[in-house]
């Protein structure tokens, strides 16, 4: 298989944001050519008084910012945004998850991990392409490995052992 396209990384967040019943899976991605998970990696160097090098890894703060993201009534993760950007909304009513899955083979199951998120939209408004709501994602633990498989567009995770 050549180098993967971008196109083989998918990020869905649940716009359900906690509700009952299955996750509502929503494709992050129309209208952005550049995003990325900037894992905030947290590593403290230190060197001391006789040369010696010592690192100190305090893990990862990962974030990724959906920019931009026009603002499309039909989309199913539209009212959640606006509710929590013109309501000014903090805490548990901006928590939901994240799903990411690589398609790097020509059938599935795919790779697949789930994780709490926090969505917090960084800005409303925009100029004459449309209202934008561009929101970021901070991951906030609880990680979860397994396999996804894809039918009529709709991802279904299974969680691994």
């Amino acid at each position: 298989m050549a180098k993967l396209k971008r196109e083989a990384l998918l990020h869905y967040i649940d716009a359900s944001f906690g509700g009952t019943g299955s996750p509502q899976w929503f494709l992050i991605g129309k209208d952005i050519d550049d995003m990325s998970v900037d894992l905030g990696v947290d590593v403290e160097t230190k060197k001391n008084i006789l040369g010696e090098t010592s690192v100190d890894d305090k893990g990862y703060e990962p974030k990724l910012s959906a920019d931009p993201y026009y603002a499309n009534p039909t989309d199913s993760i539209y009212a959640k945004l606006k509710d929590i950007a013109m309501n000014r909304k903090t805490g548990s009513d901006c928590e939901t998850k994240i799903l990411e899955v690589l398609v790097d083979k020509d059938t599935g199951p795919y790779d697949a991990w789930t994780e709490d998120v926090v969505v917090k939209p960084q800005s409303y408004g925009g100029g004459t392409e449309g209202v934008a709501i561009p929101f970021d994602v901070s991951f906030n633990g609880n990680r979860k490995q397994g396999t996804v498989t894809i039918a009529a567009k709709v991802p279904t995770f299974t969680e691994g052992e």
